[in-house]
């Protein structure tokens, strides 16, 4: 790392998300930005802006407005209205920003913003009437549509700092992957499709290009979080969560020091705090943990995203929009730097990560873990069972069953198998029909042999680093999960050195996870707590 001094300052980037744009603005603009610009190069990474939750925010209204203009049913709502109602909420934003007399620019910053409100929203509504006559809508026009709105709610994050006196500017990326990458669609999707990683590592100079034109100007660059027309379409190939993944790809470009995403809740919690009420705060976790942590039901971070940071070496923290000066939780990579050039303190930074790793669980040179970090739960599962008629191999058997779920968009999360039978923990992906979709694919799937479903099921997944070391871990789990009578139906580790996962009926998924919580991980609950402090025990 360089050393910070007057002539330089690091990278920081933060991403803030829709629903803290929406309703945390002041806060955001006033008091946590400005309190980094001392220290710091602050990139400001927005999504589009919600009032209230992800289903009522712009980026839906923007998805309804662009099915309203393709939609051939005479009783939907004219995509005019929805445009209206998205223009009418970021001009009462415009009107309610704090127009401060000591400023004398401030009414010109805010009659601009609201020029370029309805700039955008007029763009927009000929984009969406050009549509309609066509009577489709192609990955390339989604993507468009939905860059509106990351481009509305940079607009007001931007105006909102100048009027702060920060002087700010919207950085628009709708079009980064075409300046980077000039290729056909065809090869585009072939090269994405191939290394995930390595495609969006190649975006990172014409990023970094244009963050550092805004930056050279004197003025904080907010990014938009929709980073142009990935192959396919990018809600398509990355899905909701590519704000965070465009984040990580502006604090790769940059070299960050570190990628801040700033939510509404405290950090990482050992469970789902809705869930589990002792639930923890945990001031660190490993990138892995994290992955396996989202990829089974906590909504942590984008899976792209880890891997991206973790490539490079960049920590990610995440803190609390509601408690700015709240340690978060720091999401550590445990892969070592790939550049063979020691940085001139890295010698420090090395005990200062082990230090922190140590006094937050972490023990030897490997970093094991005595415990599990967290739990988690995926519901909406459908164990599907499977025995082979012996019409195929036990090779060709497995690969024909996941093939068929496959063509359902049915995604296999789990699975245990013999030479004969199979147990797969099954759910939907995109927008289909769990149940619909099943039942479709049992047809198909009793051609190979005798099957049946379990529905109403939920994944449990007990998630800690190097836990394959923690000798009686998997006895602690299964016991304690006896003691409570929660039957297993599907039991699935070897294939995570990190992660335990089991299946049990939904309506014992809570149960289990308090279970684990406190027998298992060792986090007590309220009345074990109290007694503790009544003994004057830590």
């Amino acid at each position: 790392m360089i050393a910070r001094t007057e002539e330089y300052r690091p990278w920081l980037v933060q991403k803030y998300g829709g629903t803290s744009v929406g309703k945390l603005l002041d806060t955001i603009t006033a008091s946590i930005i400005p309190q980094y610009l001392k220290d710091y190069n602050v990139a400001v990474i927005c999504s589009a802006r919600s009032s209230a939750s992800k289903s009522a925010g712009t980026t839906s209204l923007l998805l309804k407005a662009l099915a309203c203009a393709v939609s051939e049913d005479a009783s939907t709502v004219d995509f005019d209205e929805v445009v209206d109602i998205i223009q009418s909420e970021h001009l009462l934003v415009a009107a309610s920003l704090p127009n401060e007399s000591a400023l004398q620019s401030a009414s010109k910053i805010i009659q601009l913003l609201r020029q370029k409100i309805i700039k955008e929203c007029e763009a927009l509504r000929r984009f969406l009437r050009a549509t309609q006559v066509i009577g489709e809508a192609s990955d390339r026009a989604q993507d468009k549509v939905l860059g509106v709105g990351e481009k509305l709610s940079c607009l007001v994050v931007a105006a909102a700092l100048s009027l702060r006196g920060v002087e700010a500017e919207m950085v628009n990326l709708e079009n980064i992957v075409q300046t980077a990458d000039k290729r056909s669609t065809r090869e585009q999707q072939a090269a994405y499709k191939q290394n995930p990683i390595l495609y969006l590592q190649g975006l990172r100079d014409a990023v970094k290009d244009a963050i550092l034109r805004c930056s050279a100007t004197g003025k904080i660059p907010v990014v938009t979080g929709f980073f142009g027309s990935m192959p396919h379409s990018l809600l398509h190939t990355i899905g909701r969560g590519y704000s965070d993944l465009c984040a990580a790809l502006c604090a790769v470009s940059l070299d960050a020091e570190e990628l801040q995403i700033w939510k509404e809740v405290a950090g990482i919690f050992t469970a789902d705090p809705t869930k589990v009420s002792t639930a923890r705060v945990l001031p660190m976790i490993t990138l892995e943990e994290a992955v396996e942590l989202t990829y089974y039901g906590s909504e942590v971070i984008h899976p792209l995203t880890m891997s991206l940071l973790n490539k490079e070496d960049i920590n990610l923290r995440l803190k609390n929009v509601k408690d700015p000066a709240g340690a978060g939780t720091v999401v550590y990579s445990t892969t070592p730097s790939p550049s063979p050039v020691q940085a001139p303190n890295s010698t420090e930074m090395e005990i200062s990560r082990s230090l922190f790793m140590t006094s937050n669980g972490y023990y030897g040179k490997d970093q094991a873990k005595r415990v599990p970090t967290a739990i988690t739960a995926k519901d909406l599962i459908t164990l599907v069972n499977i025995t082979s008629n012996g019409k195929l191999p036990p090779p060709a058997f497995l690969g024909q069953i996941i093939g068929i779920l496959g063509q359902h968009q049915l995604s296999v999360d789990l699975a245990s198998s013999s030479r004969q039978s199979l147990s797969l923990a099954v759910s939907a992906y995109g927008l289909v029909n769990v149940s619909d979709s099943i039942e479709e694919a049992l047809s198909e799937l009793e051609e190979f042999g005798s099957a049946s479903i379990v529905p109403k099921m939920s994944i449990i997944s007990v998630v800690g680093h190097k836990m394959k070391n923690m000798v009686g871990i998997a006895a602690e789990i299964f016991s304690a999960l006896a003691s409570a009578r929660i039957n297993i139906h599907l039991i699935s580790q070897g294939a995570s050195e990190i992660n335990i996962s089991f299946v049990v009926r939904t309506q014992d998924a809570l149960l289990a996870m308090e279970v684990i919580h406190s027998q298992v991980m060792r986090i007590p609950g309220h009345a074990e707590r109290e007694i503790s402090l009544i003994r004057g025990e830590p």
